[in-house]
């Protein structure tokens, strides 16, 4: 009991602070969640009538999710329950098409897209996955991209940020990999070292985490390795120089990770995709069409595939923003 009375710290703060806060913490989030639910069901006759209308144009919005971890074991901020997870792969079976990143690009690039469809992805690469998660859409016939980090696929090191969480979890096999790529998975790439672009402009660097990696990965899988997400996602890491050196290693697009909807005619290089949330209202609130994401969602700049001029791709992306919202 002494522990409880606040002689034990817990990180720098007792455990007397730290359980009422984290009661705290659960009650707002609970919170949160019944208010998201009350306003996603008062604004659901709008998004329907918002969605079927732009169907008819062929620019209803394309989701792309992004998973990392599959497993009961070992729970993150980063992993998703079995449970849970083929829930939500049911819950998208039923109700959305489920198509490959290619087939997303095309309805973007032809605004071709009469009805909302959902991609499936996977970031970093864990053994786990290859237990539960990627056998369940292999049976289901279900496309996905899993995107692996080659050096930990080749070392067995796990990823730093598990093993600074005190979890250093097992990372995929180039076994498990092959497995998958003959299973239907296709594998992207999620750079060399898990690599954080802010900041760098090294271009030996740079080139070293994405062409040079994407060719290593491809000799191990023995495939085209098409597609590249970048590390964290976030637009401090989306940097022109990174951008340029996917664009020139040859892949047909990259993918983001700070949140948003591909929208039929922007550019389809760039893949916009939000996070498979374990929590049930904020990963409905996303399927459902959240105008307020795309006004909030910030604009990346790079050489696109048919504007000339970064101007030009920025008014383009612009334009689609005021049309939907």
């Amino acid at each position: 009991m002494k522990g409880l009375l606040g002689s034990c710290p817990l990180g720098g703060v007792s455990y007397a602070l730290a359980f009422p806060l984290a009661v705290t913490v659960a009650n707002m989030l609970s919170l949160r969640s019944k208010l998201l639910k009350i306003r996603r069901i008062a604004a659901a006759p709008l998004r329907r009538q918002r969605v079927k209308r732009l169907g008819t144009q062929g620019k209803a919005p394309i989701h792309c999710l992004f998973y990392h971890r599959v497993a009961d074991e070992h729970p993150n901020d980063w992993t998703i329950g079995r449970a849970a997870f083929e829930a939500q792969i049911d819950y998208l079976r039923s109700r959305f098409e489920i198509i490959g990143l290619d087939e997303l690009q095309r309805r973007v690039r032809q605004c071709d897209s009469h009805r909302s469809a959902v991609a499936i992805t996977f970031d970093d690469g864990y053994a786990d996955n290859s237990r539960f998660a990627l056998p369940l859409l292999m049976r289901h016939k279900i496309p996905c991209t899993y995107f692996a980090t080659v050096q930990n696929v080749t070392s067995g090191r796990p990823f730093e940020h598990d093993i600074q969480a005190g979890q250093p979890l097992t990372p995929n096999t180039v076994e498990e990999l092959r497995a998958a790529a003959e299973g239907g998975i296709e594998i992207g790439l999620h750079t060399r070292t898990h690599f954080d672009f802010a900041n760098v402009d090294d271009s030996e660097v740079i080139r070293s985490e994405i062409d040079a990696a994407m060719t290593e990965l491809s000799d191990l899988i023995g495939r085209r390795v098409r597609y590249f997400a970048f590390p964290y996602g976030l637009p401090p890491q989306l940097t022109q120089a990174a951008i340029q050196a996917v664009q020139a290693a040859g892949m047909e697009g990259f993918c983001s990770a700070f949140g948003a909807y591909n929208l039929p005619g922007r550019d389809a290089f760039h893949i916009r995709r939000f996070h498979g949330d374990p929590e049930p209202e904020r990963f409905l609130n996303w399927l459902e069409f959240d105008q307020r994401k795309v006004r909030r969602e910030p604009l990346i700049s790079y050489p696109q595939e048919s504007p000339t001029t970064l101007d030009q791709a920025s008014a383009v992306d612009q334009s689609v923003h005021e049309q939907v919202s």
